[in-house]
């Protein structure tokens, strides 16, 4: 059971940590640009997540893969500027890390210099455990994600829930353990059957954050847009939407567009 929010000033790694160890749950959310982080910031966001998601939220495409190493280091620089207490954690996105160690310390340290990022998040276990131990050699902090890793989706071919089957959990057992051993400050479970992610967080050390894993696990993140009800074609039934933007949004804009058609804006008061 949660335990009362402790006041961090600033949250960090340690403080993640010592937020699973004092059974107090994480909470985590995406941003990509500077007024959302604020605004995410000062609601009391433990972790901002700038994910390659902005592939999909803010360019329109089908899939995170397009998105290129410049284009998260604009995102990223633009959150940070505007989160003063949340830990800011950057996606490395596809291809800049799978292949070559070097290669993914190089992108890691681009990250960390040029967006001024807390932490790099990479998708994958054991198949990227070089690149991990790379980074984290460099003194860089890394968030692992296993399960659902949406870089991989043409291998998957399908974004249904994974590790349903035994074979499939048995490994993404033993890469939760190998993550949490290489040195990995955290982790992200997504879309696993959630007693398996429930069993995953109890058997590791370091915090657990789940999208689409169940209450078990020692945290959650959600797209931002989604949450909001920003996009209302995307309806998981993972998601809560706290809000919904999209309809208020488009009311509030056909308002304008209608008081600026009949000249009843600007009025008297709104003028010099």
């Amino acid at each position: 059971m949660s335990t009362a929010k402790k006041d961090y000033k600033k949250i960090t790694t340690k403080s993640l940590i010592d937020m699973k160890a004092q059974g107090e749950k994480i909470s985590m959310l995406t941003a990509y640009d500077f007024t959302m982080a604020k605004i995410v910031d000062s609601a009391g966001i433990d972790v901002i997540l700038v994910g390659d998601s902005a592939s999909n939220v803010m360019a329109g495409h089908e899939t995170t893969l397009p998105i290129t190493l410049d284009q998260m280091i604009y995102h990223a620089s633009s959150v940070v500027r505007g989160a003063d207490r949340a830990l800011v954690v950057v996606d490395l996105p596809f291809g800049s890390y799978q292949s070559d160690p070097k290669e993914a310390l190089r992108s890691a340290i681009r990250i960390m210099k040029e967006s001024g990022g807390h932490a790099v998040k990479l998708e994958g276990g054991k198949e990227i455990k070089e690149s991990i131990k790379k980074i984290l050699n460099a003194g860089i902090p890394v968030m692992g994600h296993l399960g659902l890793t949406p870089q991989s989706i043409y291998k998957f071919g399908t974004y249904t829930v994974r590790a349903k089957e035994e074979q499939e959990a048995l490994k993404l057992i033993e890469d939760a353990k190998l993550l949490e051993k290489l040195g990995c400050f955290s982790l992200v479970l997504e879309k696993i059957p959630a007693k398996l992610a429930q069993q995953i967080a109890e058997s590791i050390s370091i915090p657990v954050i789940g999208i689409g894993a169940g209450s078990g696990v020692d945290g959650q993140v959600l797209v931002i847009h989604d949450m909001l009800g920003m996009n209302n074609e995307f309806s998981p039934r993972f998601l809560r939407r706290y809000m919904n933007l999209y309809e208020g949004m488009t009311s509030a804009i056909s308002q304008y567009v209608s008081d600026v058609k009949s000249s009843d804006f600007p009025n008297e008061k709104e003028q010099y």
